[in-house]
């Protein structure tokens, strides 16, 4: 006798995803409830620009590390740490977007320790291009670079499915496209910083780690794609 059809009418989350999701969401709406006067009283006001100056992303700081030669730990962390601090909501919001978007599609293949090595990977080169290709004082923040990794990863898994089955591996970089193409849009009309250039090192770096962390290399990877 057949046992009866029990899958989940989608695949769940990965937990990986959902916890980095978890941490930067937590984070922000506690920023957001301190400096709305909701929470933590009159001092909690300041807890954002308290964050920023801890844990973003400083070129000076990274310049005045690497003219010394000594990397400190609370300073050096830095270019891991910057994506879990926002400038605002609106600034958090496509973040969660795309983690959750790309990181469940990524990590339905990825394991988790590899879709961890994309994420902070990808952050630590987009801060590393931020601090060596522009003259930039203003501090990195935001989960931008950790995700377009993701969209990089994500990429590589379409790249490599459309090898498989014969197509234009060119199609595999349409997001990526549309997505530097909206910027470039919205950088004439409001104007931009310097950050893109973050976001597409953070891209390259999560497409190139992908190669290297995927499970098993080309072969399981078309494997898994052939059985979705």
């Amino acid at each position: 006798m057949s046992q009866p059809h029990t899958a989940p009418p989608f695949n769940p989350m990965p937990p990986v995803v959902v916890a980095l999701a978890v941490v930067i969401f937590g984070i922000e709406a506690v920023l957001s409830l301190a400096s709305r006067g909701l929470l933590g009283g009159a001092e909690a006001i300041g807890w954002r620009v308290d964050l920023i100056n801890r844990f973003a992303f400083s070129p000076q700081i990274f310049d005045r590390m690497l003219e010394s030669g000594t990397w400190p730990l609370d300073q050096a962390m830095r270019m891991v740490t910057y994506p879990f601090i926002h400038l605002a909501f609106t600034h958090v919001l496509f973040v969660l977007v795309f983690l959750l978007a790309l990181g469940k599609m990524v990590g339905e293949i990825f394991h988790p320790l590899a879709l961890l090595a994309v994420f902070f990977g990808s952050a630590a080169a987009g801060a590393l291009a931020y601090a060596l290709l522009m003259n930039d004082p203003n501090a990195l923040v935001g989960g931008y670079p950790a995700v377009y990794g993701l969209i990089g990863a994500y990429t590589f898994l379409m790249w490599t499915g459309l090898g498989a089955v014969g197509e234009n591996r060119l199609r595999a970089f349409t997001l990526i496209g549309v997505l530097l193409g909206l910027q470039l849009v919205f950088g004439l009309l409001f104007g931009a910083s310097n950050w893109w250039v973050a976001e597409v090192a953070g891209f390259v770096t999560g497409f190139l780690l992908s190669f290297v962390v995927s499970p098993g290399g080309f072969g399981r990877v078309m494997q898994k794609l052939r059985q979705r």
